[in-house]
């Protein structure tokens, strides 16, 4: 009875502690902080992924600081790109072949490319196993692929051990 009434205990302990900390102390928001410490874990818990566990988190944390170095550092490079006044730009669309498994870890995946400036993820292919990048500028398909696998996807799947 209490795991269908809070599917995510921890979750929703924090949810309310953020509430009060984020507003007065009342009756009123410890009821409307509690109800939206149920309601939202309840939600959210059918979206969860039970198979997407963090196996290692010191990983986690230096991919995140790897990926906003990555998005900075491409910040400069299309900028630089855009604003030469002969650039020549080479758009274009990839197919990278996925080695990874598990509905969270591809969309970090893909979130993370889409946060890279210059590269945008479109579409997982229906087994996915490809996903279909959209690129500002292609060199060499091949070099962008096997950056992207090395990159983040080599990484992400020593995170979740997928």
């Amino acid at each position: 009875m209490l795991n269908r009434l809070f599917p995510m205990p921890l979750h929703s302990c924090i949810l309310v502690t953020v509430w009060l900390l984020l507003n007065d102390f009342s009756m009123g928001h410890l009821v409307l902080g509690t109800a939206l410490a149920i309601v939202i874990p309840w939600i959210a818990a059918p979206l969860s992924d039970p198979h997407a566990r963090v196996v290692k988190p010191f990983r986690a944390i230096r991919y995140i600081g790897m990926v906003l170095v990555d998005i900075v550092v491409s910040n400069f490079e299309v900028a630089g790109r855009i604003l030469r006044p002969n650039h020549h730009l080479q758009p274009g669309l990839i197919a990278l072949p996925l080695d990874l498994t598990g509905h969270f870890p591809l969309s970090i995946l893909a979130s993370t490319i889409s946060l890279t400036p210059g590269t945008v993820s479109v579409d997982f292919s229906e087994d996915l196993k490809w996903l279909y990048i959209h690129a500002l500028h292609i060199d060499d398909e091949q070099q962008l692929i096997n950056h992207i696998k090395t990159r983040y996807e080599e990484p992400l799947r020593e995170i979740f051990a997928c």
